[in-house]
This record gives C-alpha cells, sequence and structure tokens, in this order.
C-alpha cells in the first residue's frame, strides 16, 4: 500500500539534517538505520550506510533511486546457491574445462607465431 498523496513522501529529517550543506563528495558513508525513508532528489551523489540488521551496506544513491527507499538497496536475506553433491561435481567439471582451454589458448599462439617467421 502506498503512502497517502496529501501526505506527501516520508523522508527521515535527520538525514536530510546530516546531508544539509555537505559536498556529496566530502562525506563518506552516513549510518542510518532508516530503512524506510524515500530517497529525495537531494540525497542524490551521497553514499549512504544503511543497516540490514547485521551491518551497515554502502548505498550510493543515484537520480533512477529517487522515491525509491533506502531498505530496497540493502538486502536483509543472503543467498545461499543452491545444489548439494551434483552442483559441485558440475562446477568442478566446468573449472577444469576453462583451466584447460586457457592452458590451449596458450600454446597455440606460440606455435602459430613460430610458423608465421619460417
Amino acid at each position: 500500500m502506498t503512502r497517502s498523496s496529501k501526505k506527501g513522501p516520508y523522508v527521515y529529517e535527520r538525514l536530510l539534517k546530516k546531508i544539509e550543506g555537505k559536498k556529496p563528495e566530502q562525506t563518506g558513508a552516513i549510518k542510518t538505520w532508516a530503512r524506510d525513508s524515500q530517497i529525495s532528489p537531494e540525497m542524490v551523489g551521497f553514499t549512504f550506510g544503511v543497516h540490514n540488521g547485521k551491518d551497515h551496506i554502502d548505498v550510493f544513491v543515484t537520480e533512477d533511486m529517487v522515491g525509491h527507499r533506502l531498505g530496497e538497496f540493502s538486502l536483509t536475506r543472503k543467498f545461499v546457491k543452491h545444489g548439494g553433491k551434483m552442483q559441485k561435481e558440475l562446477e568442478q567439471k566446468k573449472k577444469e574445462a576453462e583451466i584447460a582451454s586457457a592452458q590451449a589458448a596458450k600454446t597455440s599462439p606460440t606455435s602459430s607465431a613460430g610458423a608465421a617467421k619460417k
């Protein structure tokens, strides 16, 4: 459910005070726990350290993010890769194939360069 249009967007007042009169290049990451605060145009260019429940994740604000919430860019759940033994075997085979192709690429340019000199 969106916020009522008569109320306007919810922007955390303390965040606006923290960035007031400062340049984005000179300030570091501004730590905040206000995940529900909407991003306003004044925040563009600043880096915010948004808390995800465990630590602060740096979020660099761009123009495309205006109107979204800070919490949308600081994920609270960590994705753990699916698959077990079969997945490990497939990844191992893929890695071995990459190594073999890299070694083949190393040997072929030197032999072709030698053939060109003759």
